[in-house]
């Protein structure tokens, strides 16, 4: 499933000093992938400086296509992360970053050769369907805000340029990226039951998008951990990618622990009832 090579990936991971891309960052497998770091020039120094040591640190906006271009030389894969994060943005800093900086990230990939782009897009692309639906990957977009429909622009532009352009994108639904401490707060956490994605489940699950083979043109993977309850359905995704996630909310949160709730949830088979095959022993005469 997974391609290999002796030389390390380049990687060119673009919002670095952002919360995602900077655990990246630092966790990322430095022997399967050489990275570039780009960052703002208004990233303030005591975000970019840790990442030195990680990568080669450059600076570009996403704005100047120029300087995409130069961030894209020699690279394989670009992971997009950099724009504007907020789910109550305004629209036009929405279209500034989200909708005209991940159009213009992609157009530098594909002049200068990149083979993938993954795509950070959301759970905000589907968080207008009602709570008691778990959503596929096959499933409309339905986006709740601005933020999610910028997100739905961008996992429609990946499409294209897979589909049409030859440049391969995984579009990832990331849901809520929480470390484990935000869990000890009982009352924060409680919203990420059915939306949790660990900070380790994802650098896994982004090493999978990276490694898949190119033969996958367009995909759009869920980005959760294996909770108990999930908003988004994973199950394509594990099969598509090998992601094997092994958080789940309700063996991690302290207060839900002493429940079990995992183990004791029935599965309403026969093994659960203890009972016998209903199957006849012996064929009708």
């Amino acid at each position: 499933m997974t391609t290999t090579t002796n030389t390390p990936r380049f990687i060119l991971v673009t919002g670095a000093a952002g919360r995602i891309g900077s655990y990246f960052t630092k966790n990322a497998n430095k022997q399967k992938y050489k990275l570039r770091l780009m960052v703002h020039p208004l990233n303030p120094p005591e975000e970019i400086e840790p990442l030195k040591s990680h990568g080669e640190v450059i600076e570009a906006e996403l704005e100047k296509v120029e300087t995409l271009l130069k961030a894209c030389e020699g690279v394989d894969t670009v992971f997009h992360l950099a724009g504007q994060p907020d789910p109550n943005a305004r629209w036009d800093s929405l279209l500034k970053d989200n909708i005209i900086g991940t159009y213009n990230i992609f157009l530098a990939a594909k002049k200068s050769g990149v083979k993938r782009v993954i795509y950070a897009s959301s759970i905000h692309a589907i968080s207008g369907y009602f709570q008691d639906i778990q959503v596929r990957p096959t499933d409309p977009v339905n986006p709740g805000d601005l933020y999610g429909v910028s997100k739905c622009f961008g996992e429609a532009l990946g499409c294209y340029m897979g589909e049409q352009e030859g440049l391969s994108t995984i579009a990832i639904r990331i849901g809520s990226y929480q470390p484990y401490s935000v869990l000890k707060d009982e009352s924060r956490s409680a919203t990420l039951m059915n939306s949790w994605l660990s900070q380790p489940d994802a650098v896994h699950l982004f090493e999978r998008c990276i490694d898949a083979p190119l033969t996958v043109k367009f995909a759009i993977v869920h980005g959760l951990s294996r909770n108990t309850f999930n908003r988004m359905d994973i199950n394509s995704t594990c099969e598509l990618l090998g992601y094997d996630p092994q958080d789940n909310f309700f063996e991690a949160q302290e207060s839900f622990k002493p429940l079990n709730i995992t183990n004791r949830l029935p599965t309403f088979s026969l093994h659960d009832r203890q009972q016998k095959s209903g199957l006849r022993d012996k064929s009708p005469e």
